[in-house]
């Protein structure tokens, strides 16, 4: 009986040993990982650790290959500046427009290559590279522009629907402008506003410029409104980054100082339409941050 006893304490003490055990491991790979999830992204870039890019599908400015590679001329000056910085490992994270905010606050994604225009609203939930380019919008609509549209007022005053992104720019100029919230249509993104039109569910859609024309090249359904007056002044697309990663926007701004403009970057992204006429104009990010 005191030898049962005896095999019973020694067991439960086997057990007990073994559970603390588990719980020191279970600690040491917490501490791990929190140590790992703390490591800044820019001691991440310098390490060559995998950057996860975040686009949507918008030709020319951002979208994936045919083996989700990130292409597009935001990305290949993204791509360009991180090798500088010290990585070329990078994994393509493609999602709705209004999902690339959400996705970079919850650590889905390292930065925001989606060549998104510096607002200030958006520069309270993100930090903006400078200024990668100085743009503006454009209309898409039916072959022949059968409503005679020239500008978002067109739309406004002949009572026409409207369609551009969820999360694009477009949505508040469109409200400011008066255009009714029942006549502001909103979807995915570039290939969802220009089937919109093409199927008559919208009089008109709104796209950056290059992206418009991009579209409007490979679809005999739609055109580019011509001439088209711009209801705002010039755009500053830019790379977003977290709020709490400061040190490496400074660090990507110090690379991108010297390589905008330069014939590397031309290379780059001259084979996607972009041209010397659409290098920043001056404007800084903190000066769009303020408009």
């Amino acid at each position: 009986m005191v030898k049962w006893k005896d095999e019973e304490h020694s067991f439960k003490s086997a057990v007990l040993k073994g559970i603390a055990a588990l719980g020191i491991a279970a600690m040491a790979v917490a501490s791990f990982a929190g140590l790992a999830s703390a490591e800044s992204l820019l001691d991440r870039i310098k390490n060559g650790d995998t950057i996860r890019l975040g686009f949507t599908n918008e030709p020319l400015s951002a979208y994936p290959g045919a083996n989700n590679e990130p292409l597009g001329l935001v990305n290949a000056i993204t791509l360009d500046v991180l090798k500088k910085m010290g990585t070329t490992n990078v994994e393509s994270v493609v999602t709705d427009w209004a999902a690339l905010v959400p996705g970079l606050q919850a650590g889905r994604i390292d930065v925001i290559t989606g060549g998104m225009w510096i607002k200030p609203e958006r520069c309270r939930n993100v930090l903006f590279s400078e200024p990668i380019a100085a743009v503006n919008d454009a209309l898409v609509v039916p072959k022949g522009n059968p409503e005679d549209v020239h500008s978002l007022h067109d739309v406004r005053d002949k009572g026409l629907t409207f369609v551009t992104g969820a999360g694009y720019t477009g949505v508040k100029l469109a409200q400011d402008l008066g255009i009714a919230e029942d006549k502001i249509m909103q979807v995915a993104g570039p290939p969802e506003i220009v089937q919109a039109v093409k199927v008559g569910r919208a009089a008109a859609g709104g796209l950056f410029s290059m992206t418009a024309h991009h579209f409007a090249e490979n679809d005999p359904a739609i055109e580019v409104a011509d001439p088209y007056t711009s209801s705002g002044p010039n755009e500053h697309p830019a790379i977003a980054f977290s709020l709490n990663e400061q040190a490496a926007v400074d660090a990507f701004n110090a690379v991108l100082k010297d390589y905008i403009g330069s014939d590397e970057m031309m290379e780059a992204v001259g084979k996607y339409g972009y041209t010397k006429t659409m290098l920043p104009d001056g404007t800084t990010t903190a000066e769009a941050c303020k408009r």
